[in-house]
């Protein structure tokens, strides 16, 4: 691929005083395409990285990744890909592009003690700039968006994206009425079970900066740094479990050992007997979303299906059957002005 074929916009946004020396492809999905730029700034070679969205449908995800990485370079500057800009190409507003500085990266996974070292200081560090749930901008778990209008409740944020993700899902892999029922019930019960508690009863959690999708393919280690770098996030503030969502399943290099590990150095959010459970509700969120995401992983859906059985024979009074230890009553909820549609596609 030749230098010429770089939009304006993207020759627009690399330094000013710089002359492309090579331009070649570097990564590709089924939403975008990656490209390795060589520069010469006053006779020193650089490298940046940019990342072609080319379907309308998708054209936000370039400014969702530069948002994304600029926050997490706030708490984590050495362990991110230094995001420089994003835009729309020049060749029409159908399609976006993310600029960032190109990391050489060795694709094997860092030591487990280090990532959760970086994991620890995101979470522990980061704040919301409006006390709440949600981000600034959407988002995309891949294909995916985030609903990420601002909230104190946290479970109203995720019962809102279970709900759209459940929509995805059955959009890309045809309807499941058992799903739907599956869902209906598992909302209604398993979803104030396991999160109303950690808003109630004297209990709270702080709205934390999590990358969204991390997963082992999204961590590698800078070549020249030796750093673990923590990539193609999905930001929000939320719950900090919900960043162990893609840990955890025998797919996932990073296993239950790294979230057992992850509650022993970090803590478990009160209750502190649901952190498992807890850990289930955000990972059948994640399967549902990968088999929607990927045909090859259709089978998640079934297995999230399983797992949503489980719990609700788990917690088949939902609500009703947690009592607070000190007054024996179930934790009330304060008033929402959402409005929470059934799962339809």
């Amino acid at each position: 691929m030749s230098a010429v074929t770089l939009d304006q916009a993207i020759l627009a946004a690399l330094p000013a005083n710089c002359r492309v020396l090579s331009v070649e492809q570097h990564g590709k999905t089924n939403w975008s395409t990656g490209l390795r730029i060589e520069v010469d700034i006053d006779g020193k070679k650089h490298r940046y990285f940019a990342k072609i969205v080319e379907k309308e449908d998708y054209v936000g995800m370039s400014q969702a990744e530069y948002e994304g990485q600029l926050a997490l370079a706030h708490y984590i500057p050495d362990n991110i890909v230094t995001p420089l800009a994003w835009g729309f190409l020049e060749r029409g507003s159908c399609e976006s592009f993310f600029l960032a500085r190109f990391c050489d990266l060795d694709d094997n996974l860092p030591p487990i003690s280090e990532i959760l070292a970086i994991v620890k200081k995101l979470h522990s560090s980061s704040v919301s700039p409006t006390g709440k749930f949600g981000f600034h901008t959407t988002t995309y778990y891949g294909p995916p968006p985030m609903i990420n209008d601002w909230t104190d409740d946290w479970e109203e944020y995720f019962t809102r994206q279970f709900r759209a993700d459940l929509v995805y899902a059955q959009r890309e892999r045809g309807e499941d009425p058992e799903l739907q029922d599956l869902a209906e019930k598992f909302i209604r019960k398993v979803i104030p079970r396991l999160l109303r508690p950690l808003q109630t009863g004297g209990r709270n959690i702080k709205p934390t900066l999590c990358h969204g999708d991390l997963w082992d393919g999204n961590i590698q280690v800078d070549v020249e740094t030796k750093q673990p770098i923590l990539f193609d996030s999905c930001c929000f503030y939320g719950h900090n479990e919900m960043d162990l969502q893609c840990m955890g399943g025998p797919r996932y290099t990073l296993g239950m050992d790294f979230i057992r590990l992850y509650k022993d150095e970090i803590g478990a959010s009160e209750p502190e007997e649901d952190f498992y459970d807890r850990h289930a509700l955000y990972a059948i969120r994640n399967n549902i979303c990968t088999a929607g995401m990927w045909p090859q992983w259709t089978s998640l859906l079934t297995s999230a299906k399983e797992e949503m059985r489980r719990l609700l024979s788990r917690y088949p009074d939902g609500l009703d059957g947690f009592k607070e230890e000190s007054t024996g009553e179930e934790p009330a909820r304060k008033a929402s002005t959402f409005n929470y549609p059934e799962v339809t596609i």
